[in-house]
């Protein structure tokens, strides 16, 4: 849809924000000030909404624009450390207190989903709402085995709402594209394609119990966070039944005061669930605000919190996983040249870039901050300052990143709810070098030897006619890193790494041979883990090889 076609579109916003007199919001936004020449157009402010706080405008007005406009405000009200009070408070509602459509038409979508009668599905229905969100609203129910649930019912017509609103955020997309100096380090359709996929995938109720399901399972060995069971035979792709929990919202601190909760101990335990989800399972909630967690209330000293809704999760490559990791510690550590070099080398800055002015850019963004209490310091805004600083170094911003951020900005803004003089660096830098010790450690390079030699060694016998398939190539002058060499010098280069490339891959598949002969012959041996010792060291020394061949080529 082009952004002229979207024009109605962005008509009705703006006429929305004047409706309901968030003046300082429009006149605050380029895009918008023009507008407000229609003011005396449209029709004065109902005596309702005039009466209202700016916060309450602030949320009648973003429930009335649509979902996305929703999560934005849900996101909002996490900061309260950004947000006056008033405006925080009015957003917090929107987490699970949009108005509700009629109970008796989720009946009815719940019958025409799972393809029978209610009463044939639940021994009750409760047809009054537990909680409305801007996606879906959920029913309390009890199955015919006695068990309490929660049954989640997708909005009606809420496929065609997040439609159009996709097609306007494309259609901005496309005007930046075009139009904005910066467009291939912002990648403006890469950044609509992910909040696109993500809000598809929310819409999905059978794959919001397979995130459930997951995350479940990664925490069913410890006592931390209490994830709901999924009843399968009641789910699909616009129905959702889960276990029905019991607990405290997270932002409700009187409550939380009177069960005796230890709310420090509940702060610095959400930091380090969030990193152990995003660094150890590469598997992270990322809808953590305060509507969708809850706190247990048995528990007082060792408090544990309950997750729910999980419509939106995340997950990174494992480069990106890698480098992000890093980078974080070098910040915990004031690495200044660290943080300059693994941008360059994570490929999120051009390698022309020079380390000693990104060094410098850094050291320019983050020493201010440590004048301040570590407790004061945003580790969320220290992020952003950073990438806001390497985008003027060329930064290719990194789609897959936005929802750790956001995330990120969630966990920290209720960490300080529960706990205002939390020290998020603390809490946090000791779980993830224990994660990355772990996780990057020579145990764990071993154990993923160990895993992949069978696939290496099913390959090894390949790899002398691929070689020699690339001698030959490399012989007739036919390889394209070759061709593609702007000089001769660069071109004698390239050809000195490519012959010290061939020589690593020949003594790579040599190594894979000796250890597919080694393997199949060796019946006398010395064993470990029923495997030949020596077929994994000839096996360990080829995959050492290789990787020292890639990284080469990189």
């Amino acid at each position: 849809m082009t952004p002229l076609r979207q024009l109605p579109r962005l008509l009705r916003i703006a006429a929305v924000l004047v409706r309901y007199r968030l003046d300082d919001l429009v006149e605050g936004a380029h895009l918008f000030r023009p507008l407000l020449f229609l003011r005396p157009l449209l029709p004065r402010p109902r005596t309702d909404i005039a009466a209202q706080s700016r916060g309450a405008r602030l949320r009648l007005a973003l429930i009335e624009l649509g979902p996305i406009f929703v999560k934005f405000g849900q996101i909002l009200s996490t900061r309260r450390d950004l947000l006056p009070a008033d405006i925080a408070d009015e957003l917090s509602a929107l987490q699970d207190r949009v108005p509700p459509f009629p109970g008796d038409v989720a009946q009815r979508a719940v019958e025409a989903a799972l393809g029978a009668p209610i009463a044939n599905l639940y021994t009750n229905f409760d047809t009054t709402p537990m909680a409305s969100a801007s996606i879906a609203q959920v029913h309390a129910a009890r199955l015919p085995g006695s068990e309490e649930v929660a049954v989640k019912v997708l909005r009606p017509g809420i496929h065609e709402r997040i439609r159009a609103d996709i097609d306007l955020l494309r259609a901005l997309g496309d005007l930046a594209q075009r139009w904005h100096p910066a467009a291939d380090k912002i990648r403006p359709r890469d950044i609509v394609a992910e909040i696109e996929s993500t809000l598809q995938n929310e819409l999905d109720l059978q794959r919001e119990a397979a995130n459930a399901s997951l995350l479940r399972r990664n925490f069913a060995a410890g006592d931390d966070m209490y994830v709901p069971k999924v009843y399968w035979s009641h789910t699909n792709e616009n129905v959702l039944t889960l276990e029905r929990v019991h607990g405290i919202p997270v932002d409700d601190l009187a409550a939380l005061d009177a069960a005796g909760i230890d709310r420090i101990a509940l702060a610095e335990k959400g930091v380090r669930l969030f990193y152990t989800q995003v660094f150890r399972d590469n598997f992270f909630h990322a809808d953590a605000h305060p509507g969708n967690i809850w706190v247990d209330s048995t528990r007082k000293e060792n408090p544990r919190i309950i997750a729910l809704d999980f419509g939106i999760v995340g997950s990174l490559p494992d480069l990106d996983q890698y480098w992000l990791a890093e980078n974080f510690m070098a910040l915990f550590d004031r690495d200044y040249r660290r943080i300059a070099e693994l941008h360059i080398a994570a490929g999120w800055i051009p390698a022309t870039a020079r380390v000693d002015e990104l060094e410098a850019a850094v050291r320019t963004v983050c020493e201010p901050y440590f004048t301040r209490p570590l407790s004061e310091i945003s580790l969320g805004e220290v992020v952003a300052k950073l990438f806001s600083v390497a985008r003027r170094y060329q930064l290719t911003l990194q789609p897959q990143l936005i929802l750790l951020q956001k995330t990120l900005l969630n966990i920290e803004g209720v960490g300080r709810l529960l706990h205002p003089r939390i020290d998020i660096w603390a809490v946090a830098r000791p779980v993830l070098a224990d994660i990355l010790r772990k996780r990057y450690g020579v145990r764990h390079a071993l154990k993923q030897i160990r895993k992949r030699m069978p696939e290496w060694i099913a390959v090894a016998p390949e790899l002398p006619e691929l070689i020699h398939a690339t001698l030959k190539k490399a012989a007739a002058g036919e390889l394209d890193s070759v061709a593609r060499a702007a000089d001769l010098a660069q071109s004698e280069r390239l050809a000195r790494e490519q012959r010290r490339h061939l020589i690593t891959l020949i003594f790579a598949a040599t190594a894979l041979m000796i250890a597919a002969l080694l393997y199949v012959f060796d019946t006398r041996g010395i064993r470990f883990a029923h495997q030949s010792v020596a077929a994994i060291s000839a096996a360990a020394l080829g995959a050492l090889a290789f990787i020292a061949a890639w990284r080469k080529s990189r």
